[in-house]
């Protein structure tokens, strides 16, 4: 506790002015009588032995106002958290080329690329193992096969954006042949428009200071599908400064591709595969970012890993005082709520006064 005027305090030394005006009370009787022998031997009465507690009552107020008056407050230490975060767009492949299981899982059995892509982005976002996570940064996500679909917007609630990864799938045979392919360009097109919209949402101006926008592309394949050249796309980001980490995703020259036979079984053929890592790599130059290649499932976790370390969020810490003027608010003491000083001295001086013409009262 402290207080804010604490030279007001010094006037605390005139209280005993108070004592020394009732003890130098006039000596005369202001009636007289015949003979008091009689009141002597009976001695003094409750309220006569009761009165000297009007000038303890007067003590006590004055020196509860003089506290008042030196404002005494009581500090709670508060500490705000300031983050400037970062704006990411994922942009993840869905084309049937992901079906290719040449990466594996936690056990070592073949999976194929998009789910363990799903695994890492996840760990990536929400944060798991050597992976931190991003709780401070706006993460929105668009998959695209022959077109691009935004899944989930740019926001803060990664269990949202969780589930909308773990719910894109490759594209199936009932979506039609129209649906599949590889639309880079178009992909990336959509991800700059969400970002560059980030402005026009006032909530998130409000909620968070964006540090810097990125995007992270994932894709096995190369550009053969969609209206906007890839490279036309990156020039757009490079405009809006938005920096792209590109990511090629599969092994070199052939992958098992499970394949139905005639008979409604499965097996795997390999298959030829490519990446255009000259247009991944155009496109991080041209953005300032920066292309990567994963070639199996603990590649593509170092990757994640590595992008995550470059982009960091800032934290800003500010710890300041929140003071309670304890002399107009109740105090919390000894676990009770008790009333604030100032009524207090109200009630030990209207106390006094109301003995005082009452109970304790005087003739004259």
């Amino acid at each position: 506790m402290t207080f804010h005027a604490p030279w007001m305090l010094t006037f605390l030394v005139l209280c005993p002015l108070i004592w020394v005006q009732w003890l130098r009370r006039h000596p005369h009787a202001a009636v007289r009588f015949s003979s008091v022998d009689w009141l002597k031997r009976h001695g003094h009465s409750f309220r006569v032995s009761a009165r000297v507690l009007l000038p303890l009552l007067r003590t006590l107020a004055v020196a509860t106002l003089i506290v008042c008056i030196a404002r005494p407050q009581k500090g709670n230490e508060e500490t705000r958290i300031y983050s400037e975060g970062i704006a990411i767009q994922l942009i993840v492949d869905r084309s049937t080329s992901m079906l290719a299981e040449d990466f594996t899982n936690e056990s070592g059995e073949p999976i194929n690329r998009l789910e363990v892509v799903k695994t890492v982005v996840e760990d990536f976002v929400l944060g798991t193992g050597d992976l931190e996570g991003r709780p401070d940064d706006l993460v929105g996500l668009v998959s695209f096969a022959g077109y691009p679909d935004s899944k989930c917007p740019l926001t803060l609630d990664h269990a949202f954006l969780s589930e909308a990864l773990r719910q894109t799938q490759i594209v199936s045979p009932e979506e039609g042949r129209e649906e599949d392919g590889t639309a880079i360009g178009d992909a990336l097109a959509l991800a700059v428009e969400k970002l560059r919209d980030l402005d026009r949402r006032r909530d998130v101006s409000e909620a968070n200071r964006i540090k810097s926008r990125i995007i992270i592309l994932l894709t096995d394949g190369e550009n053969n599908r969609g209206d906007i050249d890839p490279l036309k796309a990156a020039e757009l980001a490079a405009t809006y400064d938005i920096k792209a980490y590109t990511i090629g995703a599969g092994t070199d020259g052939y992958a098992p591709m499970p394949v139905k036979d005639p008979f409604g079984g499965t097996f795997r053929r390999q298959t030829r595969v490519t990446i255009d890592e000259e247009t991944l790599k155009t496109i991080a130059e041209t953005t300032g970012g920066k292309y990567f290649r994963a070639k199996n499932s603990a590649s593509l976790r170092n990757i994640y890993k590595e992008i995550d370390e470059l982009e960091k969020t800032k934290t800003e810490e500010k710890r300041f005082m929140q003071y309670t003027e304890l002399a107009t608010h109740p105090v919390q003491l000894a676990g009770f709520e008790w009333p604030p000083l100032l009524g207090l001295a109200l009630v030990l001086l209207a106390l006094e006064i109301t003995l005082t013409n009452t109970l304790l009262r005087k003739i004259p």
